[in-house]
């Protein structure tokens, strides 16, 4: 017996089954709630809180990163949402169609984080357009967050379903 076989008998390599993926899923949502157009949302706190000299910080951050994610948007946007696509439709193809666990779990994990750059991206847009500070600012990345909790917890619940229905349609006892 070689020792490949030996960790794949002691680990359960499909995604569902795996403690790994679970993880990274929650890590994943955690950190997606955390940073809101990347600024840390502590940093919205303590500003609202605070001001000052907290506030002159985030609306520096968040005028950097809005000015940085609609560049982005209007310099490769087109070709992002294309590339997107593609993969998202081949991991629909390959995991959906084809019956490949992996692909499934990377489009379980990939889609619902594409909703979330495209509410960015529109949220950036907005607190640009809007010249948003103060109290307005805060509304707007705290809006953002809300949203992304919400996409996050309903991300969570599908793919924790589909997970289910994959372990139990793979267990020797179904």
């Amino acid at each position: 017996m070689d020792w490949h076989q030996t960790v794949f008998e002691l680990i359960d390599m499909r995604s569902f089954s795996n403690l790994w993926f679970w993880i990274a899923l929650a890590v994943m949502w955690s950190s997606a709630s955390h940073w809101v157009l990347g600024v840390p949302f502590d940093m919205v706190l303590r500003a609202r809180r605070n001001g000052g000299q907290s506030e002159i910080d985030l609306e520096d951050m968040v005028r950097i990163n809005t000015n940085r994610l609609l560049y982005v948007g209007r310099v490769s946007g087109l070709w992002l949402v294309g590339f997107a696509c593609f993969v998202h439709t081949g991991l629909v193809m390959i995991g959906f169609i084809y019956g490949n666990e992996f692909a499934q779990a990377v489009f379980l994990l990939l889609f619902p984080l594409s909703l979330v750059g495209l509410i960015s991206l529109s949220t950036a847009a907005r607190i640009q357009d809007e010249q948003a500070s103060g109290l307005l600012l805060y509304k707007r990345l705290t809006r953002h967050r809300v949203y992304t909790q919400v996409i996050g917890v309903v991300s969570i619940f599908v793919t924790s379903l589909w997970g289910m229905y994959q372990n139990f349609n793979t267990s020797p006892l179904g």
